[in-house]
């Protein structure tokens, strides 16, 4: 491989599916890994649904699903296994189940093998990155590998090295937080002895613990410790035994694969970018893992920046755009990390007095069908919602608006396919998407031109029944400007356009909304978006000079 457009620190779930994500954006990538192989030892458990999207927009979502167990419950109990609360979303907004177990060891593997897929993506092992200069041009990475010391050069550096991140600590980049009083000693084993599906947390005030059920017959628990108890004595036979014996009565059969002291932290980085230098995952923040989504934000970093490091590499966008990426994920990182850390402490209660305080209160609030139902279907979870960043709300009237929001994704059909999930369908980078209109028919051609420049994918979106209808004809365009047309099976993008008075959007790569306008507005917005992201003016063509 020649010199890569983008250097990896880090071989971690980040670390692979960016470079996945550029692999599929035609970036050369050179991954650069300290460590011999793969992480192999306790780590994340749960999968959300924008994750699987995402490994969906890696071109890898049926290699990992083997992986997941989908739609898996979670429930909070008592010292005497009563309910206090279950999260059991039934919902599939975005095209998957919202809350999903699985193995990240396996997960990893898929990731590290889809690189496989790319000539121009590369991962070395034992390769530590031990310092890199930035000028005008990129920057200098010094490596020192099986073959010695060597220095590469590459147009971008990504910190994926986790939350001990020598990248963020050679940058000198703060990463304030707190970390938990107790630390957590999690146990993995094979041939579950329990084989009950879900995942349980038991707020008892003895000693906290939770047990889940994780594919493949492997069932973890994780138990807290007291604050007499080390780490030493946590990873002995004699205590594992007494852990488990009141769960697992037969623990002379237990086969424990792997064993683990955890502390909790909750920290983010001063920055996510300095310079020509990104942090992603736990190298920008680190979460307890109440929630799980310390893997999920890690793998929503990787998403947001790898098409934004793409495009300015293909000299769509300008300097600009890669600024957007502290600014669209900062806050969410943020509520997630507060999310966790309040979960955290109410299953951590170690007094009597305090666990039945909040028992009472969660069976109070559980009590009101409304307060439940936003339990259950976890609304209380924070979605991506951007104030600023590659975004633009001309021509947008709605209140709260799409802009820098999610786009649901429904199964849609095509004249191709009679049944397919849409961002199949869009393909993995922009699409303009037009309701009950032909987008041709609607923009004016320096919007046009602009948007087959930045190679954005025009797409009609219209009830099923017209899926075939030929509507070539007046504002229709050559076969160089073709259009997708996509019929709503269930109208549920009819319920979605319904509910708002925008009828056109540009869906990022990321599938948040870019903008959103009605469509006598749909040009203004377009050039707003390419203003918001220092697109250059497209080069007219020698029939319009």
């Amino acid at each position: 491989m020649n010199a890569p457009d983008v250097i990896v620190v880090g071989a971690g779930p980040t670390g692979l599916m960016i470079a996945n994500l550029l692999g599929l954006h035609g970036v050369r990538v050179a991954v650069f890994e300290a460590g011999p192989e793969l992480i192999d030892y306790p780590r994340g458990v749960g999968m959300d649904d924008e994750t699987l999207r995402t490994f969906q927009a890696a071109g890898l979502v049926d290699e990992v699903l083997p992986h997941t167990i989908p739609h898996q419950l979670l429930v909070f109990v008592d010292a005497a296994q009563r309910d206090l609360a279950r999260l059991a979303p039934p919902a599939s907004e975005f095209g998957w189940p919202r809350r999903n177990g699985f193995v990240q060891p396996l997960a990893d593997r898929v990731l590290l093998d889809g690189i496989g897929r790319f000539d121009h993506v590369e991962v070395h092992w034992s390769s530590q990155v031990t310092s890199f200069t930035e000028d005008e041009g990129g920057v200098a990475v010094t490596v020192t590998g099986p073959d010695g010391e060597r220095t590469v050069r590459a147009s971008y550096v990504v910190g994926a090295d986790g939350g001990r991140s020598t990248t963020r600590k050679a940058l000198g980049l703060g990463f304030a937080g707190a970390s938990a009083t107790a630390d957590w000693f999690v146990i993995d084993i094979r041939n579950d002895p329990l084989g009950r599906p879900g995942a349980y947390v038991c707020a008892d005030p003895r000693r906290p613990y939770v047990s889940i059920s994780i594919p493949h017959g492997i069932r973890r628990f994780e138990f807290m410790l007291k604050p007499h108890e080390t780490e030493a004595e946590a990873m002995t036979d004699a205590f594992v035994t007494r852990l488990l014996e009141p769960l697992v009565p037969a623990t002379a059969k237990v086969e424990i694969i792997r064993r683990r002291v955890y502390t909790h932290h909750s920290r983010m980085a001063e920055r996510f970018r300095s310079g020509r230098v990104f942090l992603i995952g736990d190298a920008a923040h680190v979460m307890p893992v109440w929630q799980g989504q310390g893997y999920n934000s890690g793998i929503r970093d990787a998403l947001n920046l790898s098409w934004k490091l793409a495009m300015v590499l293909r000299g769509a966008a300008g300097d600009r755009l890669l600024d957007s990426y502290e600014a669209e994920r900062y806050d969410h990182v943020r509520a997630m990390m507060q999310l966790s850390m309040w979960v955290g402490r109410a299953v951590s209660v170690t007094s009597r007095a305090g666990a039945a305080v909040r028992n009472g209160f969660l069976r109070a609030v559980s009590a009101v069908p409304s307060v439940k139902s936003y339990i259950v279907q976890m609304r209380f979870k924070p979605m991506p919602a951007m104030k600023d960043g590659a975004l633009t709300r001309t021509g947008s009237a709605a209140e709260p608006g799409p802009v820098g929001r999610l786009f649901p994704q429904p199964t849609v059909a095509t004249r191709e396919a009679p049944s397919t999930r849409l961002d199949d369908a869009l393909g993995p980078w922009f699409a303009l998407v037009a309701w009950n209109n032909d987008p041709r028919a609607i923009l004016d051609d320096d919007a046009r031109a602009w948007l087959a420049a930045a190679g954005v994918r025009l797409v009609t979106a219209r009830p099923a029944v017209q899926l075939h209808w030929d509507d070539t004809g007046p504002g229709a365009a050559g076969p160089d400007e073709p259009v997708l047309v996509v019929g709503d099976l269930d109208g549920s993008l009819k319920r979605w356009f319904d509910a708002r008075p925008e009828s056109v959007l540009l869906v990022r790569p990321d599938r948040i909304v870019g903008g959103a306008s009605p469509a006598h507005a749909a040009s203004a917005m377009v050039r707003a978006f390419a203003d918001a992201i220092g697109a250059p003016a497209p080069t007219p063509s020698l029939d319009t000079i």
